[in-house]
């Protein structure tokens, strides 16, 4: 995804919700978390992550964020954007998300997002770009898409990747909220491409807590 094509949608993002905040209600809201493990689309990132982000909302659709979590070698922090709406029962959604990271952890990310729901199923489409040369690598073009199915607080999904990135993993979970907390578990198994150890693929056991509140 080009530099320019970033900031073009960023900036309708920004100018359409900032339009549309003069008319109806916006939301800032925050949340903190913690997970045993972070796994980010099925690859391994860190050992017991701590992460905080921040999010604004509005009744229209429109929303902008920021995201952080602490990753083997320094800070990811995610920046993104986009509109959400829906048509009876199916829902929809176009936006735009970066990842970043400190310390040269790894090279930047940046995304369309697309997604597409009706009833417990949604899938997603992502379309973006991996900015390798940040850190002396090769940037590449790449897919992530995923179907996932949700019933009582009980989840099935499955993610691929695809142009030039390979792999795949399928994840089943469980959140609950607790006292106002969010608490939840998964259990993962990737393929070789996603493999952190180098083998055949790994099966992974993961918990979280996380905790959203309106400011």
């Amino acid at each position: 995804m080009s530099t320019i094509f970033r900031k073009s949608v960023l900036g309708s993002v920004v100018a359409l919700g900032l339009l549309a905040s003069g008319q109806a209600a916006a939301e800032l809201s925050a949340n903190v978390g913690f997970s045993s493990e972070y796994i980010f689309r099925g690859i391994y990132q860190a050992e017991s992550s701590a992460s905080a982000g921040v999010d604004f909302g509005h009744e229209s659709g429109f929303y902008l964020g920021t995201w952080a979590a602490d990753v083997n070698q320094g800070i990811e922090y995610d920046l993104y954007g986009g509109y959400e709406g829906s048509v009876s029962d199916l829902s929809y959604g176009v936006g735009f998300t970066g990842y970043y990271y400190s310390d040269d952890f790894d090279g930047s990310y940046e995304e369309l997002n697309l997604s597409l729901g009706y009833g417990p199923f949604s899938i997603t489409h992502n379309i973006g770009t991996y900015n390798g040369s940040d850190i002396g690598g090769t940037d590449a073009d790449y897919t992530f898409s995923t179907i996932k199915a949700e019933y009582n607080g009980f989840y099935a999904l499955y993610g691929v990747y695809g142009d030039e990135a390979d792999g795949s993993y399928v994840q089943a979970g469980y959140d609950a909220d607790v006292s106002g907390f969010t608490v939840g578990g998964y259990l993962l198994k990737n393929d070789e491409d996603l493999d952190s150890t180098g083998g055949d693929g790994e099966t992974r056991l993961v918990f979280s807590v996380n905790k959203a509140f309106d400011l």
